[in-house]
């Protein structure tokens, strides 16, 4: 009799759950992906950033995950309507490339996040499609989270900025793009309503030049 095996369980190696800028600029190896969600997680652009998408002197902002129990003591413009769900995707990295892509991930994720362990389920499959994948979260203690802030100042924070790896508004819309990619069922009202008030900013920015 064929015994059921989660994806997670068939080969050495390890899996790596990216939820914004993992979902449309991958790790550099892998040989599987699952696009998926995890549970009780909102995402959110609470997460101030120095090093890739803004400056020390002008920090742009970038995603997190907050515990779904932590959020709801949170004052928040935005409800939560996917059912406590976050969607992503999960790599899986072979075991010859865990070393360097570990690495590479620590340096990518180094302002303020840390490494955490998620299960990931596929739509409508009751079981984890992947168990125990990490997961790089900036938790509400770290020294670059900044909060929650007017939608309107966080949109006008993430249209001007820019860093080493390119301007913060580039980060927020590929990850909008990818999102409605990979989940059209995904009903994130925080990052697309944000999607449309930088589009809106970046419009009229370029109509008064």
């Amino acid at each position: 009799m064929a015994v059921d095996q989660n994806i997670s369980d068939i080969e050495p190696g390890i899996w790596v759950f990216g939820y914004g800028s993992l979902i449309w600029k991958p790790p550099i190896a892998y040989e599987d992906r699952v696009v998926g969600y995890v549970k009780n997680y909102v995402r959110r652009f609470w997460q101030h950033s120095t090093d890739h998408r803004g400056t020390p002197e002008a920090p742009g902002r970038v995603v997190t995950l907050i515990p779904h129990e932590e959020w709801k003591t949170m004052n928040d413009y935005h409800e939560h309507k996917d059912d406590d769900v976050c969607w992503g995707v999960a790599f899986k990295i072979p075991g010859t490339d865990v070393e360097t892509t570990k690495a590479y991930l620590d340096h990518r994720e180094k302002n303020g996040y840390s490494v955490h362990t998620v299960d990931v389920y596929r739509a409508h499959e009751t079981e984890p499609a992947v168990r125990n994948a990490l997961v790089y979260i900036a938790t509400t203690d770290n020294e670059a989270y900044v909060g929650n802030a007017p939608l309107d100042d966080i949109a006008k924070q993430i249209a001007v900025t820019h860093g080493p790896s390119g301007a913060n508004a580039e980060y927020l819309l590929n990850l909008a793009e990818a999102l409605r990619e990979i989940a059209p069922e995904s009903h994130d009202e925080h990052l697309f309503e944000l999607e449309h008030k930088v589009k809106e900013l970046l419009y009229h920015a370029k109509e008064t030049q």
